[in-house]
């Protein structure tokens, strides 16, 4: 058994195709932000109530998970990059259908089709970015991977609530072209990237089966978190503008600061952390996150002052981007020397899926049943969990190789 470290004296510098990657990933998140603004009104547009209008959103999420499985095999069979431009054209289709749905029911199947475009990029991705991350910098690129994403989700809505002035539609339009002009880019910028690809048709390349993966202690961790995580992002978009609203009795506005101040605590952490992982290892940045994370939702159950409330969103948003770069660089440390591993990407995925589903159903019972310092003590004690999975297992920073 050999054993490989990063070099941690002579970091290498960020690969072009990084750069493709976190551009593209901009342009899918601002895209999404754009629309999340207009999808509830404009498909209550066509005569449904709230239940009909948020089961759209809820369509989305639900075909991640159905499709993912599948993409995984997908992915094994054909490589990350077809997959990942196919994903993506999928979406952007679905999408500019969806602009011209003439009934609920369209626009129900155009959203649940984007679904299986959303899960087979984004599994896609993250194989992408294992394979082009250096090993010495790969927190730092994961940081870079994910703010990207965050700053995305941020500006995306603000341009979302401008564009729904020129109709419903437009914000559909607008990101269709938005994904069409990111397929173009990634398509041409990494077709003769030597990191990027791969020769899918000698078959010889090898797949990570996910029996391997699941027998690490870090990848298992690596799962529970991911769903865990799921939960803490379903919570915060569901409950905590509620929470604002209906305990701090603050108007929407002020319950839309509090999304965007716990992702700017989010956006603020992940580079620094994601370079700091890469030189004393995961997972200090990962415990240290979750507690922070933990400490922060319980004192948002406790307060009833809204500068605390802000404070806490901050901080809690501050936890999460320490732990994020962290969790995919995890995977590439596993993954390194193993080949593909559309089986093991899809499992971690479809953990946060089934927390991202789950989450806003259950924490809104516990909010409605028992209050919502109960719905937030319930997710401050599960990733307070994720934070105990950790220390229990060796870090992935040193990799070991049969």
């Amino acid at each position: 058994m050999t054993e490989q470290t990063t070099d941690r004296t002579s970091a290498p510098s960020m690969p072009r195709e990084v750069w493709v990657m976190v551009s593209a990933s901009f342009v899918i998140a601002l895209g999404y932000g754009v629309v999340a603004p207009a999808l509830p009104e404009f498909a209550r547009s066509f005569n449904v109530g709230v239940t009909a209008a948020s089961a759209i959103v809820s369509a989305f999420a639900v075909m991640r998970l159905l499709f993912a499985p599948s993409t995984g095999k997908l992915v094994n069979r054909f490589g990350e990059r077809p997959m990942y431009l196919l994903g993506l054209f999928i979406v952007a289709l679905s999408t500019l259908a969806a602009a011209f749905a003439q009934s609920y029911w369209q626009l129900m199947l155009f959203r649940g089709l984007g679904g299986i475009g959303s899960v087979m990029f984004t599994v896609s991705a993250m194989g992408l970015m294992i394979r082009i991350s250096p090993p010495a910098i790969r927190g730092r690129v994961s940081g870079l991977y994910s703010s990207s994403f965050v700053l995305g989700s941020i500006t995306g809505p603000m341009l979302g609530g401008a564009l729904v002035g020129f109709g419903l539609r437009v914000p559909f339009v607008v990101y269709a072209v938005a994904l069409f002009g990111a397929i173009a880019v990634v398509h041409l910028q990494l077709r003769d990237s030597t990191l990027a690809v791969i020769d899918d048709s000698s078959g010889s390349v090898p797949v990570m089966p996910l029996a391997d993966a699941l027998r690490i202690g870090a990848y298992r961790s690596a799962v529970l978190t991911a769903a865990i995580f799921g939960w803490v992002y379903a919570m915060r978009v569901s409950l905590v503008p509620l929470y604002f609203a209906i305990v701090l009795k603050q108007p929407d506005g002020v319950a839309g600061l509090a999304l965007a101040t716990y992702a700017c605590g989010d956006v603020l952490a992940m580079i620094p952390s994601g370079r700091l992982s890469d030189r004393i290892g995961r997972r200090p940045l990962i415990i240290t996150g979750m507690l922070i994370l933990a400490l922060a939702t319980l004192a948002l159950a406790l307060t009833h002052s809204v500068g605390i409330a802000f404070g806490s969103t901050l901080v809690a948003g501050i936890g999460t981007g320490m732990v994020s770069p962290s969790q995919q660089a995890v995977l590439a440390d596993i993954m390194f020397g193993h080949g593909r591993g559309g089986p093991v990407l899809v499992t971690y995925q479809m953990s946060q899926d089934m927390g991202t589903v789950i989450g806003p159903v259950l924490g809104g019972v516990l909010a409605q049943e028992w209050g919502f310092p109960t719905a937030f003590t319930v997710t401050a004690v599960l990733a307070g969990c994720a934070a105990a999975a950790w220390i229990v297992v060796r870090d992935t920073l040193v990799i070991r190789e049969v």
